[in-house]
């Protein structure tokens, strides 16, 4: 008897496009991080506080608002905007994948800065010394010295936010885009069996998690013996 009463290929391409989602806000939401984390560690005060302010909002602001602001009020800004060149244009609409991506990237970015920041910060600065009393060049001594603290530093904290960043793509279904939340509704509500689908989108969800954490640890483990192998 088939549980998923013929919904299974939705529900498998629902996965993959959560996936999807997932890995696009985590490689433009590593890109706002750095910058956040540059912009705060800036000497100019005006650059640090605006890379605090990004944090600080992005933090403080609960996932589902920043998506509906960007979704919809994208829509408006790009509807005013288009009008203002092309006269009765129309409604233009952002798209929800789109959308999606963006403000996900924007709430991983504002942890990403901060777990940057301390990353860097927290390289001792006696490693950095003898690094230039070699006389290693800049580029030499970020690869070989700066890199390799700094990820043993971040990947704790990143692995952390890139689990909560799967979990947080069930919330952009709210657009209309269809992944595996949203498609696991549609299911529902055809089918009139809520507890099957939603169990189902659970476990889905409870295997990702699982099997990123694994992920996670993995590289965890390969970094912490590359270092041991170097200091040998």
């Amino acid at each position: 008897m088939d549980l998923l009463q013929g919904w299974g290929d939705e529900i498998a391409h629902g996965t993959f496009l959560t996936m999807k989602v997932a890995v696009l806000s985590l490689l433009v939401g590593l890109c706002w991080g750095i910058l956040g984390a540059l912009a705060q560690m800036s000497p100019n005060r005006a650059v640090a506080s605006l890379g605090r302010g990004f944090s600080l909002v992005m933090r403080g602001t609960p996932e589902l608002l920043v998506i509906l602001i960007v979704y919809f009020g994208g829509t408006v800004a790009l509807t005013k905007a288009v009008n203002l060149f092309v006269a009765d244009f129309g409604f233009v609409e952002v798209p929800p994948l789109q959308a999606g991506v963006f403000a996900l990237s924007l709430v991983f970015g504002g942890y990403a800065a901060e777990v940057l920041r301390g990353a860097w910060q927290s390289v001792p600065t006696g490693v950095i010394e003898a690094g230039h009393s070699l006389g290693l060049g800049w580029f030499v001594m970020f690869v070989k010295i700066r890199l390799p603290l700094l990820m043993r530093f971040a990947l704790p904290g990143l692995g952390n936010n890139w689990i909560s960043l799967i979990k947080d793509t069930s919330l952009i279904s709210i657009v209309g885009l269809h992944e595996l939340m949203g498609l696991s509704q549609m299911a529902t509500s055809v089918t009139r069996q809520p507890f099957t689908f939603y169990m189902t989108t659970a476990l889905i969800y409870l295997a990702l998690t699982l099997a990123n954490t694994r992920l996670v640890a993995w590289f965890e483990g390969r970094l912490m013996r590359g270092e041991r192998r170097s200091a040998a």
